[in-house]
């Protein structure tokens, strides 16, 4: 039964992303296109100290193997281009390859291999020489050409053949530099964003439902597997005391104290509803063990240090986790699907899919006990399971199931009030970006460089303190798990999974703090 609702999870994914690629692809055939239908290049500065760029080796240039004119137009290219120096002529041209070579031979001129946008950055093949080329408009072999000071552009309609693009200074002298863009426009960009449309709006119809059908399939079997003892939330002489009844789908996790009984598969009243005392009356089908605390957050993190870590381990963890990622790509693409249809199901309902809570649930566990082992805190050497499933794992996320859900607040919680956190927990996990520009070469090139973020700077300095000292520093492990359990309060917050807002509060150490319930009574430790 729960490979059935895998599979379908996984097909739902494929055919979701594929699906949304397209229609992503489509709306961006379209939005790129301007009033004239062209697709634009951003304009950038091209600058060079020999006598021309060509460039030619470009696909959309390159047509060897048809020898006949194409049955259908495939397009124009418009290369737009204005000198850096006002007074300076420049030429564009563009003829077959042969020609040019002839023409430019003995010459030195740069070829153009690779241009990288954002940053900008041109490479180029310099081919050396002395000798001077006649000028350019003189030439008659060129069949698109446009030559003077100020702008220039041509517009030429692409045939078969060996082509290369040239551009030279007006009087062919060395030392080239203009803010150069180039644009394609095409009757064939229509249709094919229409298929795109169609084809990917026709997988996503098919593929969503699968994957919440497969995700509703595996959280319910999720809330199944979890249903066990009482809290550890209640006080130990309450077990077994008028404890309200389990509903289906509730997280219950193991406490100190004797075990209740599994709850009637047929829906019969439960055991424990019945009260001698007097007591007060069962809660309703769905209401979950843990009591609601005054001054903590209903979602839990857990992190235990492994006492005895392999000093070197560390190095290769991120390459051992490498399926736990591939696995965690699709989980966190179905998470977020999930989140969406969950939201519209708040809004109209008021109420968050048990099935689908607890789903997302054991997403956020799962990343947790990876993070855990790989990267976000290197607390264990302890491989994690491949399951969504509470485990005996040293690393845990759980959240209580809310019985019901602001249908307002889902429509600002998300992205509105989560700016606060969301910007400190940028802080934690942003890495900074540093950009210059080469002053030994006249045109723009920037360069990044990254660092590491405040969270992966403190995890690399534990990382290298137990490879010379053989221990993890306690007082950092403690800072580090209080990051880690900020990120994952906002995390459930913008998911839309509570109402409550997080405490800016850094709650350090392997376990939630000691807290008091709404009742007064001290409930213990969290669960170990």
């Amino acid at each position: 039964m729960k490979a059935r609702f895998i599979v379908m999870l996984i097909v739902g994914v494929l055919f979701s992303l594929i699906g949304a690629s397209l229609v992503i692809g489509g709306i961006g055939a379209y939005a790129a296109q301007n009033g004239d239908g062209y697709i634009n290049s951003p304009v950038e500065r091209f600058a060079v100290d020999s006598r021309a760029i060509t460039f030619g080796k470009a696909e959309g240039l390159r047509n060897d193997d048809v020898p006949e004119p194409l049955p259908f137009d495939v397009g124009n290219i418009r290369i737009r281009a204005e000198p850096v120096r006002e007074a300076k002529e420049i030429f564009i041209g563009i003829a077959p390859r042969g020609d040019v070579e002839r023409y430019l031979a003995g010459s030195d001129y740069s070829e153009l291999l690779k241009v990288n946008y954002g940053p900008f950055r041109a490479e180029y093949e310099e081919v050396e020489g002395s000798a001077q080329p006649g000028l350019p408009v003189e030439q008659g072999f060129w069949v698109a050409s446009a030559s003077g000071a100020g702008p220039q552009e041509i517009d030429w309609n692409i045939q078969p053949g060996n082509w290369s693009v040239v551009l030279m200074n007006g009087d062919a002298t060395p030392g080239l530099a203009v803010d150069l863009q180039a644009g394609f426009r095409s009757e064939l960009l229509g249709p094919v964003a229409v298929g795109l449309l169609i084809g990917g709006t026709l997988l996503l119809v098919i593929g969503v439902p699968l994957l919440i059908f497969g995700a509703i399939g595996l959280g319910r079997h999720q809330a199944t597997r979890s249903i066990g003892p009482p809290s550890r939330m209640l006080p130990p002489q309450s077990a077994g005391q008028g404890l309200p009844s389990q509903g289906p789908g509730v997280a219950v996790p193991a406490v100190l104290g004797p075990a209740l009984p599994e709850p009637d598969p047929a829906g019969s009243e439960s055991m424990l509803d019945a009260r001698a005392d007097g007591g007060p009356p069962p809660a309703r089908s769905g209401y979950s063990l843990h009591r609601r605390q005054t001054d903590g957050y209903p979602s839990t993190l857990r992190g235990e240090l492994d006492p005895a870590l392999s000093r070197w381990k560390w190095l290769v963890k991120w390459f051992l986790a490498i399926p736990h990622f591939i696995v965690l790509f699709f989980l966190w693409f179905a998470f977020v699907i999930v989140t969406i249809t969950a939201g519209f199901a708040i809004l109209f309902t008021g109420r968050y899919p048990s099935s689908l809570f607890h789903f997302n649930v054991g997403v956020l566990r799962w990343n947790w006990r990876v993070a855990f082992y790989a990267y976000a805190a290197l607390g264990t050497d302890r491989y994690p399971p491949f399951t969504l499933a509470k485990t005996d794992y040293p690393a845990d996320f759980d959240a209580e199931y809310p019985e019901q859900l602001s249908r307002g607040l889902v429509l600002v919680k998300w992205w509105l009030l989560s700016i606060p956190h969301l910007l400190i927990v940028a802080g934690f996990t942003g890495s900074s970006t540093i950009r210059w520009t080469n002053p030994e070469n006249q045109g723009i090139r920037y360069e990044t460089g990254t660092g590491l973020s405040l969270l992966g700077l403190l995890v690399l300095i534990a990382a290298v303190t137990l490879l010379f000292t053989g221990h993890y520093v306690r007082s950092l492990f403690d800072l580090i798990l209080g990051l880690n359990r900020w990120i994952y309060r906002t995390l459930t917050y913008t998911a839309l999974m509570r109402d409550e807002y997080p405490p800016f509060r850094l709650d350090q150490g392997p376990t939630e703090h000691e807290r008091r319930s709404a009742d007064g009574v001290d409930p213990g430790p969290p669960p170990a």
